[in-house]
């Protein structure tokens, strides 16, 4: 008996989608083994795998000075639990990936880093419904999130990968 590999249209199914949502409520979160990664790497790595990428999906809108108002300044983004977790800073017309604390830290659920990266929900929704908390300095990180939700911006593998 020969196996097969489901259609597409059976992938998008009701059934299936029920069933992949009840697996992602219920499996253990992948936050503690990305942490344990994460603590593994060094800042200097972290820095040459990111913000190369930051700078190009935020290029236009580097160059019309709509960062300007965060130079000098950390905001970390951090999964539940703080790890993983990233820190970044604008100095001298570029994001940096910095160690340390952020003024401001912004932190929840992976997925709804992803929502938010992916732009399937409005940021004051995921806010709203606490997926994403502030924390800090709180006028710092609304205004991070307030620029991040007036950008034209797409985060796609393609961006993160394109020279």
């Amino acid at each position: 008996m020969a196996f097969s590999l489901p259609s597409t249209a059976s992938l998008n199914s009701p059934l299936i989608g029920q069933t992949l949502s009840v697996l992602r409520e219920y499996l253990p979160s992948p936050a503690p083994m990305l942490g344990a990664i994460d603590r593994r790497i060094p800042v200097p790595l972290k820095q040459l795998a990111a913000e190369a990428p930051l700078n190009r999906i935020f290029a236009q809108a580097i160059d019309e000075g709509e960062f300007d108002d965060f130079e000098g300044r950390r905001i970390r983004l951090e999964v539940n639990g703080g790890q993983p977790g990233i820190t970044i800073g604008f100095w001298a017309g570029r994001l940096r990936v910095i160690d340390g604390p952020g003024e401001a830290t912004i932190r929840g659920s992976l997925t709804a880093f992803r929502t938010l990266a992916e732009r399937r929900q409005d940021p004051d929704q995921l806010f709203f419904q606490r997926k994403l908390v502030i924390e800090g300095d709180t006028e710092l990180g609304l205004g991070v999130k307030n620029l991040l939700d007036s950008l034209e911006w797409c985060l796609s593998l393609r961006n993160l990968l394109r020279q």
